[in-house]
């Protein structure tokens, strides 16, 4: 099974957007809670698509619990990564170390077993992601983003099963955000009571930016993921640590190093190799 230009272009726009959402996300005074209303407004946008479309099939519907709570871990996680690292140092981290474990796990959950020059591109790619956060940082960041790698690689796969068995990609990936939206508000009320729902008028047209740049992002790999072998998609949307690195320097005043362009050429190179 290989991976289209069209699936490709379209991931890649989609790693473009994560990483958008990403540096808003870490610009954030109160990062827990802009992950909350990232998700709410998620939900919002969803909903009044998904309205208007089939539900998915029942099948997929055990998966999209799963994922909603995973979600809860990915956010706790990534607002404490932020938190305590440069988003350069922690997003490579978090987003090189999921697609190893996909491509690992991949073989066994879909029975996908990728080539020799696939799997050189996983590596290639990977290798380039984490070379982007080598050096000093809070060993604290280091640990919610390691962390966060594996909740990554866990939802890649709890996600990918799910759009596979819904019959429609657009819907679940419409009603994941829906799920996502409701439990991660609930979650945050129980936590920050009236602050949630004060924090999120007061805020409401970052919460839209936010929450349509997430909801692309992960609308098209879900997609993606679809059409082509999971590994490869997630290993393409990883290279969203690329445009993340290009978006902190110019809007968070993050370094772009030397290390850093060599790692560039790793990912390119991994690109290459996964016959784009």
């Amino acid at each position: 099974m290989e991976i289209t230009l069209p699936v490709t272009a379209a991931v890649l726009g989609a790693a473009v957007l994560h990483a958008g959402w990403n540096a808003l996300l870490k610009s954030s005074a109160d990062k827990q809670l802009d992950t909350v209303a990232l998700s709410v407004g998620s939900a919002l946008i969803a909903l009044a698509v998904a309205v208007w479309l089939p539900a998915p099939a029942r099948e997929s519907w055990p998966w999209l619990a799963a994922s909603a709570v995973v979600h809860i871990l990915y956010f706790l996680f990534l607002a404490k990564a932020y938190h305590w690292g440069d988003m350069s140092y922690a997003y490579p981290i978090m987003r090189g170390g999921g697609p190893m474990i996909v491509a690992l796990a991949g073989a066994a959950v879909f029975g996908e077993v990728l080539d020799p020059g696939q799997t050189l591109g996983v590596v290639l790619v990977c290798v380039g992601i984490v070379a982007f956060a080598a050096g000093k940082a809070d060993p604290r960041a280091t640990a919610f983003a390691l962390g966060n790698a594996l909740v990554i690689a866990a939802y890649t796969l709890i996600d990918a099963k799910g759009a596979r068995v819904s019959g429609s990609p657009v819907a679940y990936a419409l009603w994941f955000f829906i799920a996502n939206g409701i439990v991660l508000y609930a979650y945050a009320g129980l936590r920050r009571g009236a602050t949630v729902p004060r924090h999120l008028l007061a805020n409401w047209p970052r919460v839209l930016i936010g929450a349509a740049l997430t909801t692309g992002s992960y609308g098209v790999a879900l997609w993606a993921m679809t059409r082509a072998p999971v590994a490869l998609v997630a290993v393409l949307r990883e290279t969203a640590v690329i445009f993340g690195a290009v978006i902190a320097y110019f809007m968070l005043n993050e370094k772009f190093t030397r290390r850093r362009l060599v790692a560039t050429g790793a990912v390119l190179c991994g690109l290459v190799a996964l016959r784009l």
